[in-house]
């Protein structure tokens, strides 16, 4: 069912697994902080089940489990990937270098969420000893399973400490999220803090829509049927296609996150004049929303940043959230309200001579990064600076 590790400290165990299903749901899921919907039991179960994952498209679940007396204490979501598609960590110019040299860089092992370029806990653990226990672990079980690296991809703090005293390279990148740190109640609170020039086009965006009869209807629960999932599924499937690429996601993958997890799904739907023709979904926990993938039929001017965007930040104020992370990339957020973050990864390659060439052109790329942030933060849409 599953193959034990090398490392083995007094009674402490780690293990490999094929599938999510050998780990108990329970188990898994008490090691979570808070109740971020990418880490759960449930959303990696779905993926599986659903056909969402296949080994020709590079994915091939390799997930990690520390037991101590046959208790589970620590565990990663971890797959053995022979291609870098669908991390939104870029890599392959590292890929490229190794294949130069004579280094196999496929497999390797990454520590992330497929196909979601979510900031979130990596190192499930019950306490700090058991996450460095598990750290500690990563680079010794590489080796052992073939892998030429191992990459921990938009980790939190606590996660990022543990494997910087590990040696991990550290990589940094930016992406745009809306915060509520002004405590603002309702649209217009968010609309004022905003100067008047991005106040005023936002205004023009969402008036246009009205005046061109859309209706936006935000939904949750019992309100997401079988048949909003199947449009919702439809539409994500034909943006992909419009772009020519392929929508990883199953219908059923959809199916299955809504049974099992029916309350950290939220979809827009964007209506013209009572056909849904967009749709947005989303995934949230108690105190943040995560835009995903979207889908139209058409283009119309403002229609995305209402469905992804607006709807989203509206949904928050009314809900009490305080954090909207609406997906990878696009600057065109900044004026939207949401402001340049830094989002890192963690990165450890067998070979020391690519390890240490990768370490050190990282350094000049952080600098970069940093400097660009910089730049972004002095167009900031708001009124008054914010850190």
């Amino acid at each position: 069912m599953n193959s034990n590790s090398r490392e083995r400290d007094a009674a402490i165990v780690l293990r490999t697994h094929a599938r999510i299903d050998e780990i108990p749901s329970e188990a898994w899921d008490s090691l979570l902080e808070d109740d971020h919907p990418f880490v759960r039991h449930a959303f990696l179960h779905a993926l599986e089940a659903s056909g969402s994952l296949r080994a020709d498209a590079g994915w091939v679940p390799q997930h990690l489990s520390l037991w101590r007396d046959e208790e589970l204490v620590a565990a990663a979501p971890a797959y053995r990937k022979y291609n870098s598609h669908g991390e939104f960590v870029f890599d392959q110019s590292w890929a490229h270098a190794a294949a130069q040299v004579g280094i196999e860089y496929y497999p390797k092992l990454l520590l992330a969420v497929p196909y979601s370029p979510v900031s979130g806990p990596r190192l499930l653990a019950r306490n700090g000893t058991d996450r460095d226990a598990l750290a500690r672990s990563l680079t010794l079980v590489a080796p052992s399973l073939g892998f030429s690296g191992v990459h921990v991809n938009f980790a939190r703090s606590a996660d990022l400490h543990v494997l910087d005293e590990r040696g991990f390279i550290a990589r940094h990148d930016v992406q745009f999220h809306w915060r509520n740190e002004m405590g603002w109640k309702v649209w217009n609170d968010f609309s004022e803090s905003l100067t008047s020039k991005r106040r005023k086009t936002i205004r023009q965006e969402r008036d246009r829509l009205v005046r061109d009869g859309w209706q936006f209807e935000r939904l949750e629960g019992d309100a997401i049927t079988a048949a909003v999932l199947e449009t919702a599924h439809a539409l994500y499937q034909q943006t992909f296609a419009d772009k020519y690429n392929h929508a990883a996601l199953t219908r059923d993958f959809f199916g299955r996150l809504h049974d099992a997890m029916p309350g950290a799904l939220m979809i827009v739907r964007a209506r013209n004049p009572e056909r849904d023709v967009a749709m947005a979904i989303c995934l949230q926990s108690s105190t943040a929303l995560y835009g995903r993938y979207w889908g139209s039929e058409i283009e119309a001017p403002g229609l995305h940043f209402e469905t992804c965007y607006y709807q989203g930040i509206e949904h928050c104020l009314a809900s009490r959230r305080t954090l909207f992370e609406p997906g990878a990339q696009g600057e065109h957020k900044l004026a939207r309200g949401f402001l340049p973050v830094i989002t890192e990864s963690r990165h450890w390659l067998r070979d020391r001579r690519l390890h240490q060439a990768v370490a050190q052109a990282m350094q000049s790329e952080r600098r970069q990064v940093a400097r660009y942030r910089d730049e972004l933060m002095a167009h900031s849409p708001f009124a008054e600076p914010r850190a």
